[in-house]
């Protein structure tokens, strides 16, 4: 017997379609973790309130426990996933390693999201822009100097990067 409340939909996610059946009441976390394999999501407080489960939606840092899966057909998603290419960090990633962004690295995927979409808009954010940006994004282990840090070197290197071409 086929559930009729389940509904076929494509997510687009890290570039790539992913054509599924959902039930319409499931998050777009919970998509992304247990239909998809794409952990790198965590889910933690399930109310929006911590950031660990911050993705990219259309360019904006958004909390994917909060987001229905149904409602991000047609949109861009962007994860933790997708960050590197072929192979090489992105600038971001390398950033949290070199400057110790991560102790424990549970909040370390939301963090980064949120931060690539700030450097996305603003490639050159002064520390309370990056605060700013990162106020939706909890770090238990409180290493925010850490994170600020890897963020502002993030955004060097993204300018060198982008200025060798």
């Amino acid at each position: 017997m086929t559930d009729q409340s389940n509904k076929s939909i494509t997510l687009t996610i890290n570039g790539r379609a992913f054509e599924l059946q959902i039930e319409p009441q499931w998050t777009l976390s919970y998509v992304l973790r247990s239909k998809l394999g794409l952990t790198g999501t965590k889910e933690a407080c399930s109310e929006g309130a911590c950031g660990a489960c911050t993705v990219i939606v259309n360019g904006q840092a958004v909390p994917a426990c909060m987001m229905l899966a149904i409602e991000q057909e047609d949109k861009a998603i962007e994860t933790i996933e997708g960050l590197s290419a072929d192979g090489k960090l992105h600038p971001l990633q390398e950033a949290w390693l070199e400057e110790y962004g991560a102790q424990c690295g549970f909040c370390s995927p939301g963090m980064i999201l949120s931060a690539k979409s700030l450097l996305d808009k603003n490639p050159a954010p002064s520390v309370a822009e990056i605060k700013a940006a990162l106020a939706g994004n909890i770090c238990i282990c409180s290493n925010y100097d850490h994170i600020i840090n890897a963020v502002t070197v993030a955004a060097k290197k993204m300018k060198r990067r982008s200025a060798n071409g």
